[in-house]
């Protein structure tokens, strides 16, 4: 990991913006916040806190415009989503000035319209059997849970074929790996990417 956060130099007046990509269950939200850790001048933003009660994935011009641009000037953020007015959430989407990373994490961050403005990128690639254990423990398996998957799957399958994420990105991690390592210290790095998608949701 200290090669990966080492490599991943920014520059200087603002954060390095980093995207985390992947299929639901890959492990992007645990990367990232080990990342986050290892840097101890950065912060996370979730791309869930802004899709939520917007979109799955037609949230990228609210993350451009009020998240990743203000950041890319070194600005902090402070960003209350329109849903979370509409819906009564309490918050706001808050990142600091003055930080060296910030971890942008979610499935879709890497995008064409959002290349502009991101410094570097990480696919994280995992294995179907074991995301779909990992979204059950987390999310359960009721009959709403499998209607919202499935619509998930209707928009994520045709989003992920057109921007094709895994190919543009700067590392390729093993979100699920047998290959041993120090979960807590080392990643695992892809060498090369392949062209079509990835296995896994």
């Amino acid at each position: 990991m200290s090669e990966v956060v080492r490599r991943l130099r920014g520059p200087a007046g603002r954060p390095l913006l980093v995207a985390i990509d992947g299929r639901g269950g890959a492990g992007k939200s645990t990367l990232a916040e080990r990342l986050r850790t290892a840097v101890p001048k950065s912060a996370v933003v979730h791309t869930d806190d802004v899709a939520w009660h917007h979109a799955y994935f037609d949230w990228g011009g609210l993350m451009a415009e009020h998240v990743i641009k203000p950041l890319h000037r070194g600005e902090a953020v402070e960003f209350r989503p329109p849903a979370w007015a509409e819906h009564d959430r309490p918050g706001a989407i808050r990142v600091a000035a003055g930080l060296d990373v910030v971890w942008i994490e979610g499935t879709g961050i890497i995008r064409d319209e959002l290349a502009p403005w991101i410094d570097a990128s990480i696919w994280v690639q995992g294995d179907l059997d074991e995301q779909e254990r990992r979204l059950v423990a987390r999310d359960g398996d009721s009959e709403a849970q499998r209607r919202h998957v499935a619509a998930w799957l209707a928009e994520e399958l045709p989003f992920l074929l057109r921007e094709q994420p895994w190919r543009r990105a700067t590392f390729v991690v093993a979100g699920t790996t047998e290959l041993p390592h120090d979960p807590h210290s080392e990643i695992v790095v892809a060498p090369a990417v392949s062209s079509s998608l990835p296995r896994g949701r």
